[in-house]
């Protein structure tokens, strides 16, 4: 049996309604729901049970202090000069950069391919193709988008499941990270 899995960050109730909040204004982009809002650390892939389980495990390790997190700015992703993914910023955290290093050198030792693209924090707000209408007015209205901050107390291992309506994502496993002391 396969797994589609991703490792991520759930922001807070007040976060993602805060974000659903602003889905409006573009015709034609696919919103994502509040199950679907998750900032991502790595996207995993395919993998099958026994190397699932062996990562859900590996996983474990890559603890540490809970932290703060803020949103901040709006933006698209581009491939070829058309807009496939409007987003939500993450203000630099040193925090988040050491979590998504620690979970990327555990996806390696248990024997992923490394992540070649550079790591741009973001939640996912709507997927977007060419019949989209224009993003310009949304991104001005959304530019000085300032959320948080909020406290990100764990990371989650997440199953998706491919649906005709959309994406599905279950989380498997809940990885707390520590109060500060």
């Amino acid at each position: 049996m396969s797994h589609r899995l991703f490792v991520g960050i759930r922001p807070p109730p007040p976060i993602r309604d805060a974000l659903i909040d602003l889905m409006e204004g573009v015709d034609n982009a696919r919103w994502q729901d509040d199950d679907q809002l998750h900032l991502t650390l790595r996207y995993i892939g395919v993998v099958d049970t026994h190397a699932a389980d062996e990562l859900a495990e590996r996983l474990r390790a890559a603890t540490g202090p809970a932290f703060d997190l803020t949103i901040e700015g709006t933006g698209a992703f581009e491939r070829k000069g058309v807009a496939h993914t409007l987003w939500a910023g993450i203000a630099p955290s040193e925090e988040l950069s050491r979590l998504q290093q620690r979970v990327e050198r555990i996806c390696i030792a248990a024997g992923l391919e490394p992540e070649h693209r550079k790591y741009h924090p973001h939640i996912t707000l709507a997927r977007t193709n060419r019949a989209t209408a224009p993003l310009g007015p949304f991104l001005a209205r959304t530019a000085g988008l300032r959320l948080g901050p909020w406290t990100a107390d764990s990371y989650i291992l997440y199953e998706s499941f491919l649906r005709p309506e959309g994406a599905v994502y279950e989380p498997v496993v809940r990885y707390p990270l520590a109060p500060d002391p």
